[in-house]
């Protein structure tokens, strides 16, 4: 019996590459202009910046998997083996790409909070094993359905659904070594709920608490520099202090607009999911994918944010686009030049 309609099915799909496919690339692009600035500029060449090529890889490569995390919303049939990996592998990419954002803030509050312990950080005399930390971890988590970690020898879920579309159930339909491949039979309740609270929620509490530990000492230090003016100018403001006041203003508001950017969005998708689990209610299938692909595209700008505020970064880039701009203008044909 066939596995549904296949109609339905190639709508959602078709709205899943429709949104995640220009998303994706743009991402993969951006993070490629990033990779090879950091590349071509020797004097970037140090420990810190390798810690952020290895996010710029994760970043890529969540990128690339963008189009298929709505996919696991979908069920459709597959082996068991391509239903693993289908699951398996983007989600391995996600939690390590989470895990090397933790540990590039980690360096970085680590350089502010204890600038005189910054040298001798075990990140910075072992990058081998802070690059096995980042990895390895989320690859164990990830493969633990493929260890036996799952729901698909249950005696409730030889069913395919119809059209693709979630938790409308029909016989069985498993044929020529195939079955229905759905999220459920791969995660069970209690992976995703200590992979949500355990692992992806404390690291997006760990990155805000450590940005806003940043800058609570950075407004300290500012305080400290506008006494300091203010003894020198006998209890007078000088343009400088309110220079400084402006770029820590600004500075704060572009992190709060960053967060609500980029993280809410992923927030919001992650409880909304839960919240469905829990009461085991159906729910659209197109709301599912326009959250989870806003969701996971918004926190994979992240890092482009972190980049391209850089202009070390940017700069191999920019001038590179510079080159090309200059080279097309002198092939045009000059308007005024007028033929012998």
């Amino acid at each position: 019996m066939d596995c549904g309609s296949s109609s339905p099915l190639l709508t959602e799909e078709q709205l899943i590459y429709a949104i995640t496919v220009p998303l994706s690339t743009s991402i993969i692009l951006a993070n490629l202009a990033i990779i090879l600035g950091i590349t071509w500029n020797r004097q970037l060449h140090n420990t810190p910046n390798y810690f952020f090529l290895s996010l710029l890889v994760a970043d890529m490569c969540t990128g690339v998997a963008l189009p298929f995390i709505p996919l696991m919303g979908l069920d459709r049939e597959m082996s068991f083996s391509s239903c693993l990996v289908a699951h398996v592998f983007p989600n391995f990419l996600f939690l390590a790409f989470l895990l090397n954002l933790v540990m590039v803030h980690y360096e970085r509050y680590v350089c502010i909070v204890k600038p005189l312990h910054y040298s001798n950080l075990w990140m910075h005399r072992s990058f081998p094993l802070a690059l096995l930390v980042v990895w390895a971890p989320p690859l164990l988590y990830a493969s633990l359905p493929a260890f036996g970690w799952n729901n698909w020898a249950g005696p409730d879920w030889d069913r395919c659904c119809q059209g693709g579309s979630m938790l409308m159930p029909l016989p069985n339909c498993s044929t020529n070594g195939t079955a229905c491949c759905s999220y459920r039979r791969v995660f069970p309740n209690a992976f995703i709920f200590l992979e949500v609270y355990g692992l992806v929620l404390p690291a997006i509490l760990t990155i805000a608490g450590m940005t806003g530990r940043v800058l609570w000492i950075t407004r300290g230090q500012l305080q400290d520099i506008c006494r300091l003016h203010r003894s020198v100018e006998r209890g007078q403001s000088s343009d400088c202090e309110q220079r400084l006041n402006l770029r820590y203003t600004r500075c704060v508001v572009a992190v709060s607009l960053t967060f609500l950017a980029c993280w809410v969005p992923y927030l919001i998708y992650m409880h909304v999911c839960i919240a469905f689990l829990i009461s085991d209610t159906r729910w659209s299938s197109t709301t599912h994918i326009v959250l989870s692909c806003a969701g996971i595209g918004s926190m994979a700008v992240v890092p482009l944010v972190l980049g391209l505020a850089n202009k070390q970064y940017t700069e191999p880039a920019c001038q590179l686009l510079l080159k090309m701009r200059d080279r097309w203008r002198r092939q045009e044909p000059k308007s005024n030049e007028v033929p012998s």
